[in-house]
């Protein structure tokens, strides 16, 4: 993975999270604990995890009632929640997944497994990511596309009138200096308004260029994301 990942073990068995503690700490993740639903939401206020692993049946709030909440929390509710149950019935599982659980792993498990899960789950979150960053950027290009598009509309109208303006005073009796002298003003406010309009076009352009490199910095290339994509579902 790029960087080092989070897990929130979410279970009262103190045995069972202790030894999710001991063996994905000795594989690099990051590992915090909680007894209980009521005391993972308080986890969550300091340690914002890449992925849950949830016990369904606990004291105070149960998986189920965690899971209901995590849910309808914008700010949590697209972490990957593992539901990690010794109940082995179709039903349950059932719930667990229209609540919204990624996965859905019974007792006794092999750990094995639960890590090849997990890995799996935390490719496929960084590959959504990356069609995400890709998305943003063909959205900026199109707005920009669009705001140019205007931008050069209303530059060309000013021109015409611009060019009508001088036209008229080209055609102007000399003598006749009132006329002329509302002719320059015209002019002149022509020419600021195009001014305005150069200047908002490079603005935005500026900061799109600006927010297109910010992306492209998080961006991996698409051969890449491609190999990814390949071996992902290989191993699936």
């Amino acid at each position: 993975m790029s960087a080092q990942k989070k897990i929130l073990v979410v279970d009262d068995d103190v045995m069972n999270a202790d030894f999710f503690d001991v063996m994905l700490s000795k594989l690099g993740f990051t590992v915090d604990k909680a007894g209980d639903g009521v005391e993972a939401l308080e986890r969550l206020k300091k340690f914002v995890p890449d992925i849950i692993l949830l016990d369904n049946i606990m004291p105070n709030m149960s998986g189920w009632e965690f899971l209901k909440i995590l849910k309808n929390d914008p700010k949590y509710k697209e972490i990957p929640i593992f539901m990690i149950s010794a109940l082995d019935d179709v039903k349950d599982k059932v719930e667990s997944f229209e609540l919204g659980v990624d996965d859905y792993i019974t007792k006794p498990f092999n750990f094995a497994e639960v890590l090849a899960r997990i890995r799996a789950v935390l490719r496929n979150r960084e590959l959504f990511a990356q069609i995400k960053v890709r998305e943003s950027r063909l959205s900026l290009a199109e707005e920009l596309s669009g705001d140019m598009k205007k931008n050069l509309l209303d530059f060309v109208k000013s021109i015409d009138e611009l060019d009508e303006a001088i036209s008229l005073m080209s055609s102007q009796d000399a003598a006749d200096k009132q006329d002329s002298t509302k002719l320059l003003h015209t002019v002149s406010d022509k020419s600021k308004k195009i001014r305005k309009h150069v200047a908002e076009l490079d603005a935005r352009i500026e900061k799109t260029i600006s927010e297109w490199e910010r992306l492209k910095k998080s961006e991996i290339g698409l051969s890449l994301l491609e190999t990814q994509i390949r071996k992902n579902i290989t191993q699936e």
